[in-house]
């Protein structure tokens, strides 16, 4: 009867110690404010609105409520604004929402002039800024901190996946048609020297400004060329138009081909599958890719009224990663929770086994996909074929080309 009465007394204090353990915990938890706050800066109004903008907010709100709305018993606030895709605009922004309002996370900065201007500001203020937005390389190039993750893709991997196939078709002369700031350069740099390793020659340039409506004299220059391949070192709407005056002016008609080196399921929704069909394109993400994507992207559907794309379900991900590791962690201080993003191996409906490498470059393989022939699409954003899966180690620039400091040499 006594073992009897002990044995049942151990169990009574397990039982009460197991109950007590979660709530302790959550006492010895350090959450800032009492509140996790997340800025989603983004663009709401120009360029880069459909691949970004409300999608990108609507990916970090279903994130947190898939959650639960709370981590650690704190609750997880969403702060959103538009950048205009002004470097001084949106750096004030998020300065403001640090100083004042003390956010913990910067989500998607779809500018990369942006990117490169808050990758300095979470360093110094010690937060955390992941970018599913911007493509430049130097976020985990000589631009990389401590405090930041390039999640979604970059101008690397974009390049080695269309410049890389477009050379396997016979692709081998381009030319390049780039809008003129940082993001456009780092498609071009990176496209022309995946280009020339291949055996591919790179026959010229011509830079145009961010927001152009004219592209008539840019499409002329690429057809005297002579290019096989026009590159398109751009993105939203700059990419539309000059789609369109590539049309327009019949430069695919005269066999000449267009690569985008940046094009999203939005872009050619928006053209349709007559003015894109054959156009070669590397993504992180299809939403008919599975079971999985398809069910989270008609969740997302009903919220915007379009599909996700790779850097709208980047932000979903990693805004789920980010409340993981803070909950892993018992704080949302800036190091501890970047400690066990970097430990972490990210299982979701946007990536199965993905992992930040000490550079800050999230892993993950890429996909090439060829838009389809009006004939073969069945169903509405019905409009890609996988042509090929790219691993990880193949599709991020190596360690061994790294110029970031914390990269060990």
């Amino acid at each position: 009867m006594k073992r009897q009465l002990g044995t049942a007394l151990l169990s009574g204090t397990a039982l009460l110690l197991a109950t007590m353990l979660p709530a302790a915990a959550q006492q010895g938890a350090r959450i800032s404010n009492d509140v996790v706050r997340i800025g989603v800066i983004t663009d709401l109004s120009g360029a880069f609105s459909d691949q970004s903008g409300r999608g990108s907010i609507a990916a970090a709100q279903m994130a947190v409520e898939d959650f639960g709305g709370t981590v650690l018993g704190k609750p997880v606030e969403v702060l959103t604004a538009d950048h205009q895709n002004k470097v001084d605009v949106g750096s004030a922004i998020v300065r403001e929402w640090i100083d004042a309002q003390n956010a913990d996370l910067i989500q998607d900065v779809a500018n990369s002039g942006l990117a490169l201007a808050v990758a300095d500001i979470v360093r110094d203020k010690n937060r955390v800024a992941i970018f599913n937005g911007p493509s430049v390389t130097r976020l985990t190039g000589d631009k990389c901190t401590p405090n930041t993750i390039h999640y979604a893709y970059d101008a690397y991997a974009l390049a080695k996946g269309t410049g890389a196939q477009t050379i396997k078709q016979g692709g081998d002369t381009w030319y390049f048609l780039t809008v003129d700031f940082a993001f456009g350069h780092g498609l071009e740099e990176n496209t022309a020297k995946i280009v020339q390793e291949n055996g591919g020659k790179v026959l010229g340039a011509v830079r145009f400004p961010l927001n152009n409506l004219d592209f008539a004299s840019y499409v002329t220059q690429a057809q005297a060329s002579g290019a096989k391949i026009v590159g398109l070192a751009t993105t939203g709407m700059d990419a539309r138009n000059a789609i369109k005056a590539a049309s327009e002016f019949g430069l695919t008609q005269s066999g000449q081909q267009l690569a985008g080196l940046l094009l999203f399921d939005t872009d050619v929704h928006a053209l349709g599958l007559e003015a894109t069909q054959g156009m070669y394109l590397t993504t992180a993400f299809y939403w008919d890719r599975d079971d999985e994507t398809r069910a989270f992207s008609r969740r997302f559907h009903e919220r915007v009224k379009i599909m996700p794309n790779m850097g709208q379900a980047g932000v979903y991900s990693s805004t789920l990663a980010y409340l993981k590791a803070i909950e892993a962690a018992g704080t949302d201080e800036a190091g501890p929770v970047m400690e066990k993003l970097k430990s972490m191996r990210i299982n979701d409906v946007f990536v199965k086994d993905g992992w930040v490498r000490e550079d800050g470059r999230f892993m993950r393989e890429m996909y090439l996909m060829q838009v389809k022939k009006p004939s073969e699409s069945k169903y509405p954003w019905d409009y890609y074929t996988l042509r090929a899966t790219i691993p990880a180690e193949e599709a991020f620039r190596p360690l061994s080309q790294s110029d970031c400091p914390l990269v060990k040499k």
